[in-house]
């Protein structure tokens, strides 16, 4: 396996502790615009300059043009993407540019030079030829790169993976900034001295490294250094089904911003009997699951999708609903079980969508009730309590706050699709809440936004925003003691790269990253769990008990959160089915119009908790209640509820999704057999299966331990 030249993190969202720096709204906007105008001037003024001429004027000019371009490439990439919607791309910049200083040098000149400057000219245009031809065989190098399976935590070495080529000829911007640079500098020189060995030196040495890059991506189509064609990786797709034999996966397909879904099911996946999977679809998705040893396979296409059916694999959970959803659903030798991401009282917690499923699995008789009061086509027999396991970590109720702070969570969830103002606090209610929960002296806030905030409404961003604002400034007027030392945060931190960083090549692509990814060394996941865990309490050990924080990485988690709060401050989502594991006290925000009875009534959730209005008037009374619980008379009723949205604690939530998956492999099983005895009877099954292609030697795969 080559040696990376250089680390790049690979935590998956893991960052150090700090408040967040915030840009004001408007300002990336106004610095694109800024840059585009500084940019578009600089051309303006090599124009003036190239035909008055100008000699200062157009080395100023150039040279500015230049560093812009190097700006861009560098801190605003945005920028290069709105210039290229204008037709006005680095290609189109470059040449401009380079013509500008051959419009100068002719102006400047004598008419007799005309002939000699037109082999400068014709050099400058083979260049160019060039930038095309590299950027040609660079998507063939691509392409013959792009598997048709993406691989991670499998040993994928048989399909003759090699690292990436050097981004710089991948990148066409980069490229002709740096290949043509010793072009333009040598006609800026001539432009100066009026001696044209200078562009002729410039050009020449433009065209060396041109050649030179076309000719380091062209060994690359060599038969010998090309990956492993399509039907290669798949034959050895199909053979390394056949020698891990999974029996459960994951099924996931969605944005960048929904990773979390898939995230919290993956430990509860890892423990379970037998061999996990997770399926994924979109490429980009492999580096942003989370640590796990559990084998991680990207099926981009129908057609590879399809090679699941004749696999071992007997049961996919689902955690989300997607659009790619129904294409996995068309294999008849898996059961299919969803599984959500969270259980609240929305509509959304009961889709239409879910009765395509086998089964649907669910925490307890509440979701159930929920189901069946829904009507949405999801019959009860299908309908199957496993608790949540994300929670059975959940540290419960320890009795009032002990210290001199009392730690608020403030979870709002985001503003959903349908526009309706109680999916969200945040707009309504939002800023009301932070500012009475700063304005107690003795309170402590954590406020942690949905992924998704803003993400529909702007309105939503916008408050978002104002409350990080709120908190800085909570936090400038306040003053304690510091943790003398974060030395064992930083030791827990590097500790958790060595677990999870994996080291990539600068420019790295899939192919190569499926190389470097191999199989995880033995023990790497329950390693990686007790570092987290070693981690969030040397986070939270690193700050200041009197400061209010902004949490919004992976880490630490919300389940962390939970463990650090006395109460929690939500809106009717999943979150408050999840805390309701812990048994602390909590509040809803009641920002939807409705009458406090008629909020109760609707949201079974709501039932055990603080219902406060949008003018935040019953956070005193709140605060009161958790700090002397002898006034809080909503516990009995919390634990009633736990017991109607979570099901009991015994057994445990974790045996109770393995049982669940075990009786749906059963299922899965059974109707295997029966179809493949009617089809051997010469009953068409449901599909035909395909010869078995020829088996690639794989070395026994580790059983996946216990995720990170």
């Amino acid at each position: 396996m080559p040696q990376p030249t250089s680390r790049r993190r690979f935590r998956a969202g893991l960052r150090r502790p700090r408040l967040p720096l915030l840009r004001a709204p408007g300002r990336p906007a106004l610095a694109t615009l800024l840059t585009a105008s500084v940019l578009a001037g600089a051309y303006a003024v090599q124009a003036v300059a190239a035909l008055t001429p100008h000699v200062p004027l157009l080395l100023a000019a150039t040279a500015l043009s230049l560093a812009v371009e190097g700006v861009l490439y560098r801190w605003q990439r945005g920028v290069p993407a709105l210039f290229a919607k204008a037709h006005a791309d680095v290609t189109v910049r470059h040449v401009l540019r380079d013509l500008l200083l051959v419009v100068g040098l002719l102006r400047l000149g004598e008419q007799h030079r005309e002939t000699q400057y037109a082999s400068l000219l014709a050099g400058l245009l083979l260049c160019y030829a060039l930038h095309c031809a590299i950027q040609a065989v660079s998507v063939l190098v691509r392409r013959t790169r792009t598997l048709p399976v993406v691989t991670r935590n499998i040993d994928a070495s048989a399909l003759r993976l090699s690292p990436a080529p050097p981004a710089l000829l991948r990148r066409p911007g980069h490229r002709l900034l740096v290949f043509g640079l010793p072009a333009t500098a040598g006609l800026t020189a001539t432009a100066v001295t009026d001696d044209a060995r200078y562009a002729a030196a410039g050009t020449g040495l433009s065209l060396v490294l041109a050649l030179g890059g076309l000719a380091v991506l062209s060994l690359r189509l060599l038969p010998g250094r090309r990956p492993a064609g399509e039907q290669e990786v798949l034959a050895w797709f199909d053979s390394w089904l056949a020698e891990y034999r999974p029996t459960v996966g994951l099924y996931f397909s969605g944005g960048p911003s929904s990773v979390y879904q898939a995230g919290m099911w993956l430990e509860p996946l890892a423990r379970l009997e037998g061999r996990p999977l997770i399926v994924l679809r979109e490429r980009f998705m492999v580096s942003r699951i989370p640590a796990t040893d559990i084998p991680i396979v990207c099926l981009p296409k129908v057609p590879t999708l399809m090679r699941l059916e004749h696999s071992t694999l007997q049961v996919l959970i689902h955690p989300s609903n997607s659009g790619k959803t129904s294409q996995v659903l068309r294999i008849p030798t898996i059961k299919h079980a969803f599984v959500n991401h969270g259980e609240s009282d929305k509509l959304s917690s009961c889709n239409p969508y879910a009765k395509a499923y086998d089964e649907v699995w669910v925490a307890g008789p509440a979701a159930r009730e929920r189901y069946a009061l829904a009507e949405v086509g999801v019959e009860d027999k299908d309908v199957v309590e496993i608790g949540r396991p994300q929670l059975d970590a959940v540290r419960p109720y320890a009795g009032p706050p002990t210290g001199a702070y009392l730690t608020v969570l403030y979870a709002p969830t985001w503003e959903g699709w349908d526009g309706n103002p109680g999916n969200t606090s945040l707009i309504e209610a939002g800023e009301n809440l932070v500012r009475a929960l700063l304005g107690d002296p003795r309170v402590r806030l954590l406020y942690k936004p949905h992924p998704l905030t803003g993400s529909v409404d702007p309105r939503a961003g916008a408050a978002d925003r104002r409350i990080r604002e709120l908190v800085r400034a909570a936090n400038r007027a306040r003053s304690g003691p510091r943790p003398s030392s974060s030395e064992e945060l930083a030791a827990r931190t590097a500790e958790l790269d060595r677990l999870t960083a994996a080291e990539f090549r600068e420019g790295a692509d899939q192919a190569e990253r499926m190389l470097v990814q191999s199989v995880p060394p033995a023990g790497r996941a329950e390693a990686v769990a007790r570092a987290t865990r070693a981690w969030e309490k040397a986070y939270w050990a690193s700050l200041p008990e009197w400061e209010h924080q902004v949490v919004e990485d992976a880490h630490p988690s919300l389940y962390s959160c939970f463990d650090t709060a006395d109460l929690l401050i939500s809106d009717v989502s999943s979150v408050i089915s999840d805390f309701l594991a812990s048994g602390k006290p909590y509040a809803v925000t009641n920002t939807g119009g409705l009458t406090e009875e008629t909020f109760r009534a609707r949201f079974p959730t709501v039932t055990a908790a603080t219902v406060l209005t949008p003018d935040a008037t019953g956070v005193p009374a709140l605060l009161e209640t958790v700090r002397h619980p002898e006034k809080d008379h909503l516990a009995e009723a919390r634990a009633e509820l736990r017991l109607h949205l979570l099901g009991p604690t015994e057994p445990s939530s974790q045996e109770r999704f393995a049982e669940a998956v075990g009786v749906l492999g059963a299922k899965a099983a059974a109707h295997r057999a029966r179809t493949t005895g009617r089809t051997a009877t010469g009953v068409p099954g449901p599909r035909q299966a395909r010869p078995t292609p020829a088996r690639i030697t794989l070395p026994a795969p580790e059983r996946p331990g216990q995720l990170a």
